[in-house]
C-alpha cells in the first residue's frame, strides 16, 4: 500500500498543525488563568472572592484555549483548500 509522497507530506503537515494548535491553546489558557490567579494570590481578598477569581480565570482560560485551537485548525484547513 503505497501512499504518495504528497499524501504523506499532507498527513505530516496536519499532525504538526494539530500539535501546534494544541500546545499554543494550552499555553494561552495557562496565561489567561495565571492572569486571574496571580492577583488572587497577591491581593488581600476574601476566600469567596479568590475562588470566584480562580473560577473565572479557569473558564476564561478554557474558552481562550479552545478559541486558539479552533482558529488555528480552521486557518490551516482554509490554507490547505487553497493549495498553499
Amino acid at each position: 500500500m503505497d501512499m504518495g509522497r504528497g499524501s504523506l507530506d499532507a498527513k505530516d503537515a496536519m499532525t504538526v498543525e494539530i500539535v501546534f494548535a494544541f500546545v499554543t491553546g494550552i499555553l494561552l489558557a495557562a496565561a489567561v488563568f495565571a492572569a486571574a490567579w496571580i492577583p488572587a494570590l497577591l491581593l488581600d481578598v476574601s476566600e469567596q472572592t479568590a475562588k470566584s477569581m480562580l473560577m473565572g480565570g479557569a473558564l476564561l482560560g478554557a474558552a481562550a484555549g479552545m478559541w486558539r485551537l479552533v482558529s488555528v485548525l480552521l486557518r490551516f484547513d482554509a490554507d490547505r483548500r487553497q493549495g498553499d
